[in-house]
């Protein structure tokens, strides 16, 4: 067995300040992409790390062979009709031998499923290691991908920053290579750079293996892990030092991890006056605006105090100077936040309405006020639909007349992330219920995949009225989402319509909100086409995802919701329920094993139920089946269980109720199975073609009692 010597590579590009999301991303791809292409190579390691900084990029590769292992190689040639005519090498031989560099003694005939090919064992050297390398890095650099990308100097390069420095090393030697720029080029070597503050002077890499150390002593901690922990115990400790808990933000934490190279946790204060404003102004103004984490009086307490820490790239010497300079500026920011707050409440909520016309949603559907007019009629019909009582439905047109007046408000104008938040503050200020209030924050949830729901039956129904207006109007103008492109987060609304019925098991029939709807957007726009068929397809698309989520089969799912079935289409938009509860309950019994006993049964009449012509809605056997046809008595037992199917049957489509139809079914099932294969069967294409008739509708009507929850036929055994 040949050995190779070990040897670890350090690559560190050096940039100026890169974006904090970048920086992870950045470190996600290298993880995927390095050890890919590393295999690809042959060259296997014992270790990759990967460190990122605002100022750098780096991977350090421990133990790879000093060169790729010696290698054999199976490669095939052309035909055996091209290779040889009459039984001697061709041109085509030839070409193959030499461009492999072997000799056509070399050359071996094998079968293949597609005949005869040339095939040769060619025995390939190892590439060092060093080779490969120069090759491979550039593309690890330039293959990153991102937003905000730039150019920079007269180059064509694209990064998030420009590139001033590359540390390249194998063991202690320079790795060469070179990023040619336009006119410059940057070329490796081994010196890098520390802090930009605490060590302005450059570093000298001796060995790759002392790269981590080497930043350390520069006051650069290379590793992200490393800084994580560093910041969550700083901003522990410092909490303490005012008897307080620090709320630390994953999303914050995951950013300002990779705003800094040296982190220290410094605390500042400001005025207890402020603390007057609601806690999602401060908070806001705190963690968006400014990267700081705010101070609770303690972990159950989530009373504020008025206290801040920031995450400090700078001298930890220098901590008050720091603190003093953050405090000035968030005072100034908390201040601008206090005029705006009593500004805004010296006027009622409703005030505001008319300030909505001055504001556009969208050029062809008019302004905000519009969009309310429009939202307050659907919220009109989905209160009619659910049967809401006189003070529910007043809530609800309170709820939808207010619900984005706060967007006219100097506080959202400003901190435009504080949207319905401020309109619940501000409704309170102007006298509305606790419910309308509530109802107008909520009518924005959820407002991604792992927010919360809207909890009153106001706020559900306004959320859904102003995705469906929101849904309606732009498919109506034919911006349907195409891949990646959805500037109006049509998807999200979908979605948020889907989810706010199910978690709150609302009642609606969503094809008539999107008919009416519809009809509404055309009469207003008799230029433009009907969106229907548009809108109900990507809501199935959004159902179908949905269920998935859910942990649903994915022959489950395509069993309730069907496959281009009219039918089944029809019945999902009209009960989003039903479809839900059917997925749900196929999935159960998969699971516990009830489908299995059934499965069979079911889909060998469903198979033969379609030589028939027999109407998929027809459940009444009475009505189809000629009972003076029958010639066995299997057909009269097959057909005496049907007449008691068809009342579990009604009573599950009433309550949703599925296991009153499965329970049916298992009993069903050794009658039909006696049918098929007993000592009474019959012949279900027989030759007479009205017993024929008769025998086909008999399994169709077990295939259609079957169909109320799911097409069997498109369940994988």
């Amino acid at each position: 067995m040949v050995s190779f010597i070990m040897v670890d590579f350090l690559l560190e590009v050096g940039v100026e300040e890169l974006p904090a999301d970048f920086v992870s991303s950045a470190i996600v791809q290298w993880q995927k992409r390095i050890p890919n292409s590393l295999t690809a190579e042959f060259l296997n390691s014992d270790a990759v790390e990967f460190y990122g900084t605002p100022r750098r990029l780096a991977v350090l590769i421990k133990g790879l062979p000093q060169k790729q292992p010696d290698r054999e190689e199976e490669i095939k040639g052309p035909p055996k009709k091209a290779a040889y005519k009459d039984g001697q090498p061709t041109k085509a031989a030839e070409g193959f031998a030499r461009k492999q560099g072997v000799s056509l003694e070399d050359l071996e005939l094998r079968d293949t499923s597609k005949g005869e090919f040339v095939f040769i064992q060619k025995k390939i050297t190892g590439r060092p290691t060093e080779d490969i390398l120069q090759e491979l890095v550039p593309g690890w650099i330039t293959g990153l991908e991102g937003r905000r990308f730039m150019r920079w100097g007269d180059g064509e390069i694209r990064f998030p920053r420009p590139i001033r420095w590359l540390v390249a090393l194998l063991d202690d030697a320079v790795l060469a290579l070179e990023l040619v720029n336009g006119s410059e080029t940057i070329k490796s070597d081994r010196i890098s750079r520390g802090h930009r503050v605490l060590h302005p002077n450059t570093i000298t890499i001796s060995n790759a293996t002392a790269y981590v150390e080497l930043l350390q002593s520069a006051f650069v901690e290379v590793d992200p892990k490393v800084r994580k922990e560093k910041i969550v115990k700083g901003i522990e400790s410092v909490a303490k030092e005012v008897q307080g808990v620090a709320e630390i933000s994953a999303d914050l934490l995951e950013e300002v991890i990779n705003l800094v190279e040296y982190p220290t946790a410094v605390i500042g204060q400001f005025e207890e006056e402020f603390l007057q404003l609601p806690t999602e102004v401060i908070t806001t103004v705190m963690v968006t605006h400014q990267r700081y984490f705010p101070v609770k009086q303690g972990s159950s307490d989530n009373t504020l105090l008025p206290n801040f820490i920031t995450i400090s790239n700078g001298d930890p010497a220098k901590s008050t100077l720091i603190a003093e300079g953050n405090g000035r500026v968030i005072r100034a920011r908390l201040a601008d936040a206090q005029f705006f707050y009593k500004a805004d409440c010296d006027e009622p909520l409703e005030t505001y309405l008319p300030q909505l016309e001055t504001v556009t949603f969208q050029e062809e559907l008019g302004t905000m006020r519009d969009k309310v007019d429009r939202i307050m009629e659907v919220a009109n019909t989905i209160a009619e639909q659910l049967d809401l009582n006189e003070q529910q439905r007043a809530e609800v047109e309170s709820t939808a007349l207010l619900c984005k007046t706060d967007l006219v408000t100097q506080m959202v104008y400003e901190f435009p992330e504080l949207q319905g938040v401020m309109g619940e503050k501000y409704a309170l200020v102007s006298g509305e219920s606790a419910t309308v209030a509530k109802g107008i924050f909520e009518h924005y949830l959820p407002r991604g995949a792992d927010d919360i729901l809207p909890e009153t039956f106001n706020g559900q129904v306004v959320a859904l009225a102003d995705r469906l207006d929101t849904l309606v109007s732009i498919f109506g103008l034919g911006m349907i989402p195409s891949g990646s492109s959805d500037p109006f987060a049509l998807r999200r609304a979908a979605n948020g319509v889907v989810n706010i019925v199910w978690n709150s098991n609302l009642a609606i029939n969503l094809a008539e909100l999107i008919s009416q709807g519809s009809s509404a957007f055309l009469a207003a726009h008799e230029d433009k086409e009907s969106p229907i068929a548009n809108l109900e397809e990507f809501f199935m698309q959004r159902i179908r995802t949905l269920l998935e989520e859910k942990n649903i089969d994915y022959d489950l799912v395509n069993a309730v919701v069907g496959d281009e079935d009219a039918e089944y289409t029809q019945r999902a938009l009209e009960n989003l329920l039903d479809v839900r509860d059917r997925a749900l309950f196929l999935q159960k019994i998969r699971d516990n094993g009830t489908l299995k006993n059934i499965y069979e049964t079911v889909n060998r009449s469903t198979r033969l139920a379609a030589k028939g012509d027999l109407d998929t809605q027809e459940l009444e056997p009475e009505t189809v089946v000629n009972s003076d046809l029958f010639e066995s008595q299997a057909e009269q037992s097959f057909y005496d269980a049907l007449l008691d199917l068809v009342p579990q049957t009604e009573a599950a489509k009433e309550s949703r109720n599925y296991q009153l139809l499965v329970d049916s079914l298992v009993k069903v099932a050794p009658i039909v199975s006696e049918f098929f294969d007993g000592e009474n069967s019959v012949l279900v294409m027989a030759e007479n073609a009205d017993v024929q008739q008769n025998r086909l509708n008999l399994l169709g009507l077990l295939r259609n009692h079957a169909r109320v929850l799911a097409d069997f036929g498109a369940i994988v055994k």
